[in-house]
């Protein structure tokens, strides 16, 4: 039985404050957005002022995603008795001062502890943020809704990440880092200013949320995500060397690719609110079908420089995944609805680490550049399996309770 998504805000909430609420959410996704993805665009930049070399920056960015892993569920639990108002502005100010303190990390050791504090608050961040958008919203638009606050990640990886780059560039990567401490700290102001309090809004039990959480609906969703979503990053990772490689494309086009597939990332958010809105979670099933044949074409789009950029764009639009598995915890999680929608961005943490792992392997072995794309197309297909088991639940679910 599915869980109401959460208790409405006050009824003089106009659907212009609406907007604005989740403009205020989409910034702070901007600035975490930006955070996230920045390292992998200054890496050259940060290489030569720190003395560091190229895999010791890559520890530094996999210290962030575990982070994200750790944090998710840990501040989710610890805040379960707050507000989603005072979490969101606690997340904030953690954020600007994880990001704040990266920008004035010394050396290699420090930054990569900073990455990890840094990435703490992200999960619980966008999890609040997902149910305060359910929140305000009709219940026919709550996948849109939540599109919206995820736009701010889609927009981070078209325009975040290139005015990252070309802040190390121009001025140092320092200020990269903290000019996100800036953006989390005006979309603190935002939301204090723009969302009013909820007095009706119940306290969550950290004991019954970690109740409620353990129910296999919770965690096939969040497998579904782990596993079926790690096929974009198995692609993703590995872009600049395969058009470098396999389509033969001078180095500085690279950058184009990135920009198809932030283009790609924001369609696919789009559609996957609107999808979520019409369909439910069979959109899921719809965008794990998508993504197989999708990953089973790269190898052969990959070949020439126009079908490549069509490819990424294609790539990048799997990202639909994330807003609908979103929806559908919200739905399934019954009083664990913070924790869950946390842990999801923890869940597709995972699959960034084992994507590119699996990728990575099928690569060494001598597989080529293009053999990201049946790797991932293997995981996506693994994520559709899971998909039916967690159908299969649900019908189950449904029928005892018909009984």
């Amino acid at each position: 039985m599915a869980a109401p998504a959460s208790n409405p805000l006050p009824p003089e909430l106009t659907p212009r404050q609406q907007g604005w609420i989740l403009f205020a959410l989409a910034m702070g996704g901007f600035a975490i957005g930006t955070s996230e993805f920045a390292p992998m665009g200054m890496m050259p930049d940060m290489v030569a002022d720190l003395g560091i070399t190229e895999p010791q920056l890559g520890h530094s960015i996999s210290a962030y995603a575990l982070g994200v892993v750790v944090g998710a569920p840990l501040l989710a639990i610890l805040g379960a008795r707050l507000s989603r108002r005072h979490l969101l502005l606690a997340t904030m100010a953690f954020y600007a001062l994880g990001n704040l303190a990266s920008a004035l990390a010394p050396g290699y050791l420090s930054l990569t502890a900073l990455r990890f504090v840094a990435g703490l608050p992200h999960g619980a961040y966008f999890g609040v943020a997902a149910l305060v958008a359910a929140s305000i919203s009709p219940p026919g638009r709550r996948g849109t809704a939540m599109a919206r606050v995820m736009l701010g990640l889609s927009v981070a990886l078209l325009v975040g990440n290139p005015l990252a780059s070309w802040l190390a560039q121009v001025l140092d990567w320092r200020w990269a880092f903290g000019l996100v401490a800036a953006m989390a700290l005006l979309t603190m102001g935002l939301v204090a200013r723009l969302l009013p309090p909820d007095p009706a809004e119940p306290r969550q039990n950290p004991l019954r949320e970690l109740r409620d959480f353990n129910r296999a609906p919770v965690w096939l969703a969040l497998a579904i995500g782990a596993i079926g979503f790690a096929g974009m990053f198995s692609v993703f990772s590995y872009l600049a060397p395969t058009m470098i490689e396999v389509t033969g494309i001078a180095p500085r086009y690279v950058p184009l690719g990135l920009v198809a597939f932030g283009i790609g990332a924001i369609l696919g958010n789009l559609g996957g609110g609107w999808l979520s809105d019409r369909f439910g979670f069979r959109a899921a099933g719809m965008v794990l079908v998508w993504s197989i044949g999708v990953l089973l074409a790269f190898p052969l789009a990959a070949q020439t420089p126009w079908s490549v950029l069509l490819g990424v764009i294609a790539v990048g639009s799997m990202g639909a995944l994330a807003t609908i598995l979103q929806a559908h915890l919200v739905d399934v999680a019954a009083g664990a609805q913070t924790l869950a929608a946390a842990s999801n961005h923890s869940a597709f943490n995972l699959a960034n680490a084992l994507g590119p792992w699996l990728a990575g392997m099928a690569i060494t072995a001598g597989y080529g550049w293009t053999s990201t794309g049946y790797v991932g197309a293997a995981m996506a297909a693994a994520g559709l399996l899971l998909y039916g088991l967690a159908r299969r639940d649900a019908r189950l679910r449904e029928a005892d309770c018909a009984c």
